[in-house]
């Protein structure tokens, strides 16, 4: 076992997703603050409030910058951000006078919620075409073998004769809700020391529109340094579609018992000591990963409690619990592909006899 199953050797191949965790890499949020400074620097040429030759030297200081990570830890325990040390590894190369400009009316909580919002904007397509994938492998199923028999159950016992058909729509329509619910909005965050961009010049509105546009994301109506509203968002339609593909997990299993049999998985789990058994593996991780982030998403809810104009406290725990919120989902997304690929169904012995 690990403290974090989601890049640990032995449970990372069940419950992690190496492609999602990328986007929570050490190496893509630096590179994400880096590309918001530089961002941010042309920004303010275009409008004026940093001279063109500023914006040309910052951008040649950040060329092929590697930042020094034990530094930029040690001072992240001193500082609880890394923004302040990453600055002054990048005003060492930009150098006097222009790297006194750089960051110019901006604050580490702008930096750091911007480089998430870019690797959220990235990542959530990479969702959607696994939830595309799977949808269109149920339909194929539901076209392939929809009339197939088998028994409904409810409160766990038998009820009637129903359809494949009939089953795979009830895994298959929440997944479309959600496809019609991907988050779209991906807000930059340009607040300032104090969230009114006071250091922005007279139109700090031109500011935020024109650097969103540069980084590809939405102009938000106002900063949100204390409104974890779209992170929330964002956490909550992962949530609920962990718990759709949870329910096509739970369902699996329970069609796989040896006494009903409707389903057949062509690779199973192995068992120590009985060599007969075949364990629903993949289908039961759908049913850990959806309790897992309907566990954390309470969390998160915690942690947009922000006092005053900025929260330490919220902000850490926030950090804590969104990236794993995100691998727990691509993971639920990889592991039910695979599962639908391993299903074989059949017809029930149950719902025959019932026919009979």
């Amino acid at each position: 076992m690990s403290f974090t199953p989601f890049n640990a050797p032995l449970l990372s191949g069940l419950l992690g997703d190496a492609e999602t965790a990328s986007f929570f890499s050490v190496k893509s949020d630096l590179e994400a603050v880096v590309q918001f400074e530089l961002a941010l620097a042309e920004t303010q040429a275009d409008l004026g409030l940093i001279e063109r030759e500023d914006a040309e030297a910052i951008s040649r200081g950040i060329m092929g910058f590697e930042p020094f990570l034990k530094d930029l830890g040690d001072r992240t325990a001193q500082d609880g951000v890394a923004v302040p040390a990453l600055l002054e590894q990048l005003r060492d190369r930009i150098r006097e006078p222009h790297s006194a400009v750089l960051h110019k009316g901006s604050t580490s909580q702008d930096a750091i919620d911007s480089s998430l919002m870019i690797r959220l904007s990235q990542l959530v397509p990479v969702f959607v075409q696994r939830l595309n994938d799977i949808i269109a492998t149920l339909e194929h199923t539901t076209l392939d073998q929809g009339t197939r028999e088998i028994m409904s159950r409810t409160r766990m016992q038998r009820a009637l004769p129903v359809t494949m058909r009939d089953k795979i729509a009830m895994w298959v329509e929440p997944l479309w809700t959600l496809r019609t619910m991907v988050p779209m909005a991906f807000p930059l965050q340009l607040g300032g020391p104090e969230g009114a961009l006071s250091e922005m010049g007279d139109e700090p509105h031109l500011v935020t529109e024109k650097l969103a546009a540069k980084l590809g994301l939405t102009k938000p109506t106002r900063n949100w340094q204390t409104d974890r509203q779209p992170i929330i968002d964002i956490a909550t339609w992962a949530t609920k579609l962990t718990t759709a593909l949870g329910k096509v997990g739970q369902d699996i299993a329970l069609m796989a018992q040896q006494e009903i049999g409707e389903v057949t998985l062509k690779q199973g789990g192995a068992s120590s000591s009985m060599p007969h058994k075949s364990n629903p593996v993949l289908a039961e991780s759908l049913v850990t990963l959806a309790r897992f982030n309907a566990t954390l998403i309470g969390g998160l809810h915690q942690a947009a409690l922000h006092e005053n104009e900025r929260s330490g406290a919220a902000w850490t725990l926030e950090w804590m619990l969104l990236p794993q919120m995100m691998v727990a989902t691509g993971a639920s997304l990889r592991n039910s592909a695979t599962l639908l690929d391993q299903v074989s169904f059949n017809t029930s012995s149950a719902a025959s006899a019932f026919l009979r």
